[in-house]
């Protein structure tokens, strides 16, 4: 169970008012002085300042913006230091003292070159672009220098000048100067040689320049000739939107490749065997145009998404990261691709209601090729308990409440289901919820509690040791295969040449050890006991896979859930009559419908185990075949077909335009790229300190 917020405020804001208050505190015994107070307040503060950069960076960074960073509170603290000495010290002690302070300057002269070297150290490694299954090897990339010594300004200062700080608490009590003077050598020769390693990473040889890391990325275009490829930009809780298309993608004939634009997104991308190319700049980008390259995939609309579409000899189609009857799903944006990839009719038709821009002829129906592993309905419950999925969705960005049942409906039909001891509860919550409305994350929270109270009152039987030992070794294996191989401290470029060329067949062997691994999760635990699912593993259709039942919201999650044709419910909390809320949201028209006091799950429930009672199959079999279209031919082969007919749009495109093209365009295009560079490297932010 979650603390209460103000429970959890108090923990977030505790290290910064402890922080404030050694601070005042360190003043006051060096004003009055008082030793035991100084010797206190400067040990809390130091131990204030550690549990920050260990737990809280995200308040490192609020107290960097407003001018209070690490190298003014070590300042601050260690000076304050001083002045304790000095007054504790009485009269005539400032000869004393006179050359600790020097000492204790030429630590932090020090330290702020070798922070200005890490700087210009991270700027030689930083590459113009990053790979991954690509073998980097010919630019000559060397390890990175510790990430101690390279990021990690804050904890780096921290514990270089804790000699120096102990020195001075020695002193303050013994009254011997001698100790202060031994922990600020200390402290300044361990600055000295972290200046001396970062100095000689610069003066050895450093990796490839921009120009040759961009020259080889242009080979490695023509010798690869990639024809088909997957574009995507976005946040870092986004990468699941790309991750869903990785298998589709592999799948088709080509040679493909995948294009993102942020950093971050290189590790986020799942287990494959594609090359994986991240481009930050639009000038590096634009050099796609001279390679093999005929379509792209879009699973997701982003501000960069414009960047890549101005190249002509590129085909673009989008295929989204799901399909509901929300107006996400029928983007105006959409109307700047070739081609909009839909599951089946419905989305069709609901481009067609919501009269954007798009032509039904560019509208093309693929299904959901990544559907495959879920399971067809197979009949009712068959064990003691009926499986029961709750996963709502987050409350999105305009404040309508009908977009997510968590905050009217969800602790009313989790209490509902609770209360039948036939069910076993699987609460699988968007991973957004609550960002926007906090009375949404405050919901999320009261409904885990009442599933943690409500799974301490159940007894029953408990798998063996044999269950979890089988679980220990899966985990243990998928563990071997997913780990990094690169080292903790490892930065882009490091992490670039490692990743190279990947042994063949690791993505399958991935997608095979994570089956394993899921079916030994589920097996481990006790049948009766309700779970709460947060982490990424198990991955959502595996709970479908489990599932008897699914409750749900007007999302996405609903049309890949009819592929197996099981039964189905949504709440209603948008304030429409049932008839019209059908009409609106074709995707809940086989749906239970359930209001927000959630009064009819006990019926719901007995429809579910008792096939009779159940008037919506026939409904779902076909609302499948409208919102997924058929499934003969299959998705994949669908895909494929789409995939392949835009690919000789493309093809066709390029010999037309190679017969027309003016000899000014490729000229013209060369002054935009040189223009666009020039104005990147202007706006191009200062390295973090």
């Amino acid at each position: 169970m979650q603390p209460p917020p103000l429970l959890r405020y108090a923990a977030k804001v505790l290290p910064v008012a402890v922080l404030a208050a050694s601070f005042a505190a360190q003043a006051a015994a060096a004003a009055v002085p008082h030793l035991a107070l100084l010797i206190t307040a400067t040990a809390t503060n130091l131990l204030a300042e550690a549990s920050l950069h260990r737990w809280r960076p995200g308040q490192v960074s609020l107290l960097a913006r407003i001018r209070a960073d690490v190298m003014v509170r070590r300042l601050t603290c260690d000076f304050l230091l001083i002045v304790g000495l000095l007054r504790l010290g009485g009269n005539h002690r400032e000869t004393v003292y006179l050359p600790l302070v020097l000492g204790l300057l030429l630590f932090y002269a020090l330290h702020f070159a070798g922070h200005a070297a890490a700087i210009r150290v991270r700027g030689t490694r930083t590459l113009p672009l990053l790979t991954r299954n690509i073998d980097a090897s010919a630019l000559g990339i060397t390890p990175a220098p510790p990430a101690l010594l390279m990021r990690r300004h804050g904890p780096r200062l921290l514990l270089f000048g804790l000699p120096a700080t102990a020195g001075l608490l020695v002193t303050a009590v013994s009254d011997e100067p001698e100790f202060a003077a031994a922990g600020i050598a200390v402290s300044a020769v361990l600055a000295a040689v972290s200046l001396g390693e970062l100095v000689r990473c610069l003066v050895r040889r450093r990796p490839a320049s921009p120009e040759e890391v961009l020259d080889w990325f242009d080979g490695w275009l023509a010798d690869y000739r990639p024809t088909v490829g997957m574009y995507f930009s976005g946040g870092a809780s986004s990468a699941y939107q790309a991750n869903m298309w990785l298998d589709a993608l592999a799948g088709l004939d080509g040679r493909p490749l995948i294009v993102l634009r942020e950093r971050f997104m290189m590790q986020r991308i799942g287990a494959t065997d594609i090359p994986i190319v991240c481009i930050p700049k639009v000038a590096q980008l634009l050099r796609l145009e001279q390679s093999a390259l005929k379509l792209l995939i879009h699973p997701a609309n982003s501000g960069k998404t414009s960047q890549i579409l101005r190249i002509p000899s590129i085909k673009h189609a989008f295929v989204n990261h799901g399909e509901s009857d929300k107006l996400s799903s029928c983007n105006p944006y959409a109307k700047a691709y070739d081609e909009v990839w839909v599951a089946g009719p419905a989305a069709r038709e609901r481009y067609a209601l919501a009269d954007v821009g798009i032509e039904d002829r560019d509208v093309v129906e693929i299904g959901r090729p990544q559907l495959a592993p879920i399971t067809p309905y197979a009949g009712p419950p068959t064990g003691a308990y009926t499986t029961v999925l709750y996963a709502p969705t987050w409350e999105g960005w305009d404040g309508n409440p009908g977009n997510t049942s968590v905050v009217l409906a969800g602790e009313n039909i989790v209490r509902a289901l609770l209360a039948d001891p036939g069910v076993r509860l699987l609460y699988k919550p968007h991973p957004m919820t609550g960002s926007v409305d906090p009375r949404a994350g405050a919901a999320n929270d009261r409904i885990q509690a009442l599933i943690h109270e409500a799974n301490q009152g159940l007894t029953g039987p408990r798998p063996g040791p044999q269950a979890a030992a089988e679980l220990a070794r899966r985990t243990a294996e998928l563990n071997a295969l997913t780990a990094s191989s690169f080292r903790d401290d490892a930065d882009d470029a490091e992490r670039m040449l490692v990743q190279g060329t990947p042994e063949p067949g690791r993505a399958a062997a991935v997608a095979a050890a994570t089956a394993a691994w899921e079916a030994a999760h589920w097996a481990s635990l006790p049948a009766a006991e309700h779970q709460i699912i947060t982490a990424p593993q198990p991955a959502l259709y595996s709970c479908f896979n489990k599932a008897d039942l699914l409750i749900s919201d007007v999302s996405s999650v609903v049309t890949d859930y009819l592929a197996g044709e099981k039964p189905y419910a949504v709440a209603n909390t948008s304030d429409l009559p049932e008839e019209l809320f059908r009409d609106a949201f074709p995707t809940v028209r086989a749906a239970t419908i359930l209001t927000p006091d959630a009064a009819g799950v006990a019926a719901l429930l007995d429809s579910v185990r008792h096939p009779a009672n159940d008037g919506l199959a026939a409904a779902r079999a076909g609302l499948k075949l409208h919102l997924l279209g058929p499934s003969d031919p299959p998705s994949h082969a669908r895909f494929g077909e789409a995939a392949l007919g835009l690919c000789e749009v493309a093809e066709g495109h390029r010999v037309r335009m190679s017969s027309r093209l003016l000899p000014a365009i490729p000229a013209q295009r060369g002054a935009l790229e040189e223009a666009e560079a020039a104005g990147e490297e202007q706006l191009e932010p200062a390295p973090e300190g």
